[in-house]
């Protein structure tokens, strides 16, 4: 097939994009002109993926890059940067999805898969959350992206277009660098474990993430549905600490500390940094991750796609902690 990948140069985006090349697709690859000489130097270009260059809040520019593709993976999106306004992320996680939504439909493209997030549900009170419950973003990315997917679905049943929804769940693996600071802590005996660790916390590798995905846009009878794509199995917070420690050979963190000083110290570190566009060295959402359950039941992208995440937790931290040692970064 003829595909198209929005946010190819980003870690989940050059995956897809590097993977459905390998399964001999035609990949066109959507790029901003400042990340053009990044993606001429990438093993993308190396593998075939086709470099176009565009933006998403440039509608000409997506008219262009859905010219005679038949299934288009939007992954793009902007996620949390200090100092960036509420303007920028609707800009483009919900005003780009438009974009991308009127350039398909205008181009006659068969199949939009539209990447979300799990992060919709927020913190679920009752786990584990299927697609049905309950919404309840805890930012503005969250929010926006939200308000992202539910254009993409209006917009499908209105105009006839389809459209795939899919919500990763804790993207991770080799090339993704946001668990580096809780595997370097660990390794270095300073990563606090803050409030009871019992909440849940649900992990996706990133070869997983890509089948489904590719599954989302292959499957004729996903058309118009809404999946979760997580990995095999959920954990508590304090038992994965403990699957990374025993990786790293390290005694795992045993001292609890209370929530509420680190939650107000990040609240005064956003009040103090993020006016001056300087990245907080603490702040709430960091306190989220022990404070809030993210568990998640695959059972519909199971059932309807065949999904059937392969690699474990053990193995997927092993995996990962060797990218980080072959970087020299453990």
């Amino acid at each position: 097939m003829k595909v198209l990948v929005t946010g190819a140069t980003g870690f989940t985006g050059g995956h897809l994009a590097a993977t459905l090349a390998a399964r001999g697709n035609e990949v066109r690859a959507l790029v901003r002109p400042k990340s053009r000489a990044r993606f001429d130097r990438s093993p993308l270009a190396a593998a075939g993926v086709t470099g176009v260059e565009g933006d998403l809040t440039n509608l000409a520019s997506m008219r262009r890059a859905v010219a005679g593709i038949e299934v288009v993976y939007h992954i793009a999106a902007t996620y949390r940067e200090a100092g960036q306004p509420n303007s920028a992320y609707r800009d483009i996680n919900v005003q780009g999805t438009r974009h991308v939504l009127e350039s398909a439909r205008e181009a006659g493209v068969r199949r939009v898969v539209h990447c979300s997030t799990g992060g919709v549900h927020g913190h679920v009170a009752n786990p584990p959350a299927n697609e049905d419950a309950p919404f309840n973003p805890g930012d503005v990315y969250q929010q926006t992206k939200l308000e992202a997917e539910q254009l993409a679905r209006e917009f499908g049943k209105s105009s006839g277009l389809d459209v795939v929804v899919a919500r990763p769940i804790g993207i991770y693996g080799p090339g993704d660098k946001r668990f580096l600071r809780m595997f370097r802590g660990l390794a270095r005996g300073r990563f606090p474990l803050i409030g009871s660790g019992q909440v849940f916390y649900h992990l996706t590798f990133i070869d997983d993430l890509v089948e489904g995905f590719r599954l989302c846009g292959t499957v004729p009878a996903a058309a118009g549905r809404t999946y979760l794509l997580a990995g095999p199995r959920y954990t508590t917070l304090e038992a994965l600490l403990g699957l990374v420690a025993k990786e790293l050979n390290v005694e795992p963190p045993k001292m609890h500390l209370p929530v509420w000083p680190f939650w107000t110290a990040g609240l005064l570190c956003e009040l103090a940094c993020i006016p001056l566009r300087i990245e907080p060295p603490i702040y709430r959402r960091r306190v989220d991750f022990y404070t809030k359950s993210r568990a998640f039941d695959t059972t519909r992208a199971r059932t309807e796609l065949a999904f059937a995440p392969k690699v474990d937790l053990e193995e997927g931290i092993h995996r990962t902690a060797d990218w980080y040692r072959s970087e020299g970064w453990l």
